[in-house]
């Protein structure tokens, strides 16, 4: 499933395209994906300028000048594809429709962006955009961790007294937002604390210390347009390159990157999610 590297990928590949433009014609060809879209949603969409692109945690979210937002989440296979760009920034001429592509957004601008979903676990909904912090999927969502909201002693106090280990911490929405497997491995490991450290146990600097190292997987993976490793595409239908840089992740029985290990990257079972770690650098 895209995590927050990935989506914020495809948030910045969609502003060229839909930011400030209007929505000449929505095309909705299913009544639902992992839930139904909500009623009329082709109609309240079309003639809609897409005021801002924004995105709170793994969601992007479009508030639309109707005084609506549109959700977006992209589950484990959707993929935002553009074509058609009038500014010139993708080569992508209007392709033919696809089986899979359940709705698209005809650009005022000339642009199409096709919503592509082979699996189906994504989701779309509309919400009006005063309303939208309270909304189900977005109000119990704990800090943005590249924000100025998430800092060392919330991390501090998020994890004091806590039973569970540090990865399950980590993948807490509530205590920090749009962390997922993949980039909870790579801060641990650069972090030196074992996924199955119990989070309660863990010294208090040693837990402040984990705050830059976040800022800095994400802005990296970010900055690599994010990682590809079986659906995920950017807007401009390229592949993320983040995946390339694991230290860990998907890396069980090879060579520790660390200078002077000699161990090998070993794979647990954590609430039915692989852990990757190195059992010597990582305590």
């Amino acid at each position: 499933m895209p995590e927050l590297p990935e989506v914020e990928t495809v948030r910045r590949g969609l502003i060229p395209a839909m930011e400030g433009a209007v929505i000449a014609h929505a095309q909705v060809n299913r009544p639902d994906l992992r839930w139904p879209f909500p009623e009329r949603m082709a109609e309240r969409l079309t003639g809609a300028r897409v005021e801002r692109l924004r995105r709170r945690s793994k969601y992007i979210l479009a508030d639309l000048s109707s005084g609506e937002t549109l959700l977006i989440h992209l589950g484990m296979s959707g993929r935002m594809l553009i074509s058609g760009d009038p500014l010139g920034q993708f080569v992508h001429q209007h392709p033919a429709a696809q089986k899979h592509d359940h709705v698209v957004f005809h650009m005022e601008n000339g642009a199409r962006v096709t919503f592509n979903d082979p699996r189906r676990f994504g989701a779309m909904d509309l919400m009006v955009t005063d309303d939208a912090p309270a909304h189900k999927l977005l109000a119990a969502l704990g800090p943005e961790p590249l924000g100025n909201d998430f800092h060392e002693a919330i991390l501090v106090a998020a994890f004091k007294g806590r039973n569970t280990p540090a990865k399950s911490a980590l993948l807490d929405q509530r205590i920090v937002a749009g962390l997922g497997n993949i980039y909870v491995c790579e801060t641990l490991f650069r972090a030196g604390i074992s996924p199955k450290r119990k989070a309660g146990r863990i010294a208090a600097p040693r837990v402040a210390a984990m705050v830059p190292i976040i800022r800095t997987v994400l802005e990296e993976a970010i900055e690599a347009g994010g990682s590809s490793l079986r659906d995920f595409r950017q807007a401009d239908g390229e592949l993320g390159y983040f995946q390339h840089s694991f230290d860990v992740y998907g890396r069980e029985g090879q060579p520790c990157r660390s200078e002077g290990c000699t161990a090998t990257i070993a794979r647990v079972v954590q609430s039915g999610r692989s852990s990757f770690y190195c059992p010597n650098c990582q305590r």
